[in-house]
């Protein structure tokens, strides 16, 4: 089967998908949802932080949801019967989220929503929660770096091109 256009490889990371070239030169790929997303991201944040600075956001976020899930589970544990407990639970799933540094900026805010929420109604150390929303906020602000889902799915990609078909430069 021949192609109009020529043949292009996509390099997503660890994924090659291919696509076609077209008149205007630019790539085709069949999901587009996906460069959608993944130019509102970046137009977010225009790299994702590497080496060091990377993996001090990978420390934030794991230390920042593992203290949400902690008060989440805590919060559980001591509610009444018949108590909706949808906020606790609505924060662990939001923690999950940062843990993986999956939509970053959204699950960021509302770390420091749910962060907040508690310093206004929960009674106990209100520094806690002070410092739970400010690192929401922060990495709502700084990005998830670049190892996270984040990076993986919406970072820049490398294109390679394959036979070209306009004239030589």
């Amino acid at each position: 089967m021949a192609l109009s256009s020529p043949e292009v490889l996509i390099s997503f990371g660890c994924a090659q998908k291919s696509g076609r070239i077209d008149s205007l030169g630019l790539v085709r790929e069949t999901a587009r949802w996906h460069a959608y997303n993944g130019i509102l991201l970046r137009r977010l944040f225009s790299t994702f932080a590497q080496g060091w600075p990377g993996a001090g956001l990978l420390i934030l976020r794991l230390v920042a949801s593992s203290a949400v899930v902690a008060s989440g589970l805590r919060g559980l544990r001591v509610a009444q019967p018949g108590e909706p407990a949808i906020l606790e639970v609505a924060a662990i799933i939001a923690s999950g989220f940062l843990i993986v540094g999956l939509w970053t900026p959204v699950s960021g805010c509302l770390v420091a929503a749910f962060a907040l929420w508690a310093l206004i109604v929960k009674c106990g150390d209100p520094w806690t929660n002070i410092l739970l929303a400010a690192m929401g906020v922060a990495l709502s602000m700084i990005g998830p770096g670049v190892w996270s889902l984040d990076a993986r799915l919406f970072g820049w990609k490398r294109i390679l091109t394959y036979g070209t078909t306009r004239g030589s430069h």
